[in-house]
């Protein structure tokens, strides 16, 4: 019984059988004396026949009790057996290159888990640069005082991964607006100050379903709500060009669209155009005008050669957020209408730099006396007014809402002028807060400014005088009055420090 297996393992034994081989299983219960029982019972074979059993490893596992175990002529077998075992074992691996496929995957395996490794390595030294050069970058502007940048909140060179909303729709609660909201909604006496922003991105979220664009543009609802928290995050937290602009601005387009019925005067792609673009048209604003870009040299005034630099970021990020698919509202319009609503966005964002403010209304009175709607030119001349007006609206409103704006406008116009002072840079008069009063930057503007565009936008659209034109008259008269109490206030200062002065001598 010198068998290298244990006796009570399972035994596989091969038999040739009229020149075929059958394989037949013993239970591991049988012994060998029981195998050779069945063996030579089954195959009438004399039981004084020698039979040799091996394992499948070649080694003896049962012979003839006659034959003794230590005879010269078994060892020889034995050593037969295990060379023709070995040289058959020899030739399976050279047919599958069992050692050579091993090796080749060992190592092969061990070049990927080192460049993993590296690569890994590499991502976090990566990192490690950006977050150091950008602890430089704001170290040094903080020490000297630089005018190279204009604290934008993100460069080109980024990647582009901070546009996308740091928080997804699970976050965004849905409001179910009241039918008194809706109304209100569509009206320039509409509250800006008592929404949080969750709410203002709901009620921007009603008006593109309301005016049919989702429908019109088969915009995927999921996106408009992704694409609305994008735009709302980069937004900064300017005291004045902030998120709550913004959906004053949408709100008053919103509202003009219904009060001048533009559903039945202008498309759906222009009514896309005006409500878009008036969301977009602010985005990222740092809160420092262009005059300040231009003066002070920043990457915005370098980058685009000193012509509306901030417009023309705002346009940027605008379309950086709508780049990612997750945010891309006009993911299902075709290449060509794209292109076209991309490049009308674009137009009207640029237009609400002030500085092209008398351009823009001149070529609007060119046209206004013999509109037609069916005229392309005509409409975009119209579409450029409208952003302009709704960017600057606010006086339009009552003055419980209004007169907020002014202070942080004016809290703007501070910080600036007092940084302007600081770098040595040319400081407005109407942004100097020891030149400038609330009713003093007021009447000029409105007096100048604002009604005299209404008053053109009214010619074609007479329904606007009540609602919004007179708002902007009374207005004014609201500032003069102050004004003159203020004048009054300080020519009585006047005489009471000279009388003052007289009595001393």
């Amino acid at each position: 019984m010198g068998s290298s297996s244990s006796s009570y393992a399972p035994k596989t034994v091969y038999l040739d059988v009229d020149g075929k081989v059958q394989r037949v299983i013993f239970s591991r219960h049988c012994s060998p004396c029981d195998i050779r029982e069945l063996l030579c019972t089954s195959s009438n074979i004399s039981r004084n026949t020698a039979i040799l059993l091996v394992d499948t490893e070649g080694a003896l596992i049962s012979i003839d009790p006659t034959m003794p175990t230590n005879s010269p002529g078994l060892a020889i077998l034995k050593d037969v057996l295990q060379n023709v075992l070995s040289q058959v074992a020899e030739q399976f691996s050279r047919a599958f290159r069992i050692n050579e496929l091993k090796t080749e995957v060992t190592n092969r395996l061990a070049m990927l888990e080192k460049r993993v490794e590296l690569e890994g390595l590499k991502v976090v030294e990566i990192e490690k640069c950006k977050n150091d050069l950008k602890k430089l970058r704001n170290e040094v502007t903080s020490r000297s005082g630089t005018r190279v940048n204009c604290n934008c909140k993100y460069n080109f060179s980024d990647d582009g991964k901070k546009l996308s909303p740091r928080r997804d729709v699970p976050s965004y609660p849905k409001y179910t607006l009241s039918q008194e909201t809706i109304e209100a909604l569509k009206k320039p006496t509409f509250d800006v100050w008592h929404w949080e922003h969750n709410e203002m991105l709901s009620c921007l979220e009603y008006m593109y379903h309301d005016l049919g664009l989702v429908k019109e543009f088969n915009m995927n609802p999921i996106t408009v709500k992704r694409w609305l928290l994008a735009i709302q995050e980069n937004y900064r937290d300017n005291p004045f060009h902030n998120f709550r602009h913004c959906f004053c601005v949408s709100q008053m387009m919103y509202g003009m669209i219904h009060l001048c019925n533009l559903q039945d005067k202008l498309s759906r792609t222009d009514m896309c155009i005006l409500m878009t673009a008036a969301v977009c048209h602010d985005l990222d604003h740092p809160g420092y005008n262009n005059t300040y870009q231009i003066n002070a040299r920043t990457e915005l005034a370098v980058r685009y050669n000193d012509i509306s630099p901030l417009e023309n970021h705002h346009s940027a990020v605008a379309f950086q957020i709508l780049s990612m698919p997750e945010c891309n509202i006009f993911a299902n319009i075709e290449p060509e209408s794209f292109k076209q609503i991309r490049q009308a966005i674009i137009t009207l964002i640029l237009a609400t730099d002030m500085a092209k403010h008398g351009e823009i209304l001149d070529s609007f009175r060119q046209t206004v006396d013999n509109f037609d709607f069916t005229k392309e030119e005509h409409v975009k001349c119209l579409k450029m007014v409208l952003i302009k007006c709704c960017d600057i609206s606010n006086e339009v409103r009552p003055t419980e809402v209004a007169e907020p704006w002014v202070d942080c406008l004016l809290e703007e116009y501070f910080m600036q002028s007092d940084r302007e002072k600081s770098e040595g840079l040319p400081v407005a008069p109407f942004m100097d807060r020891d030149k400038v009063t609330k009713p003093t930057a007021q009447i000029g503007f409105i007096k100048f400014v604002l009604i005299p565009m209404f008053e053109t936008v009214m010619k074609l659209f007479p329904q606007i005088e009540e609602i919004m034109v007179q708002p902007l008259r009374d207005s004014r008269d609201h500032y003069e009055e102050l004004k003159h109490i203020d004048d009054a206030m300080s020519e009585k200062k006047k005489m009471e420090s000279m009388s003052l002065g007289g009595n001393k001598k």
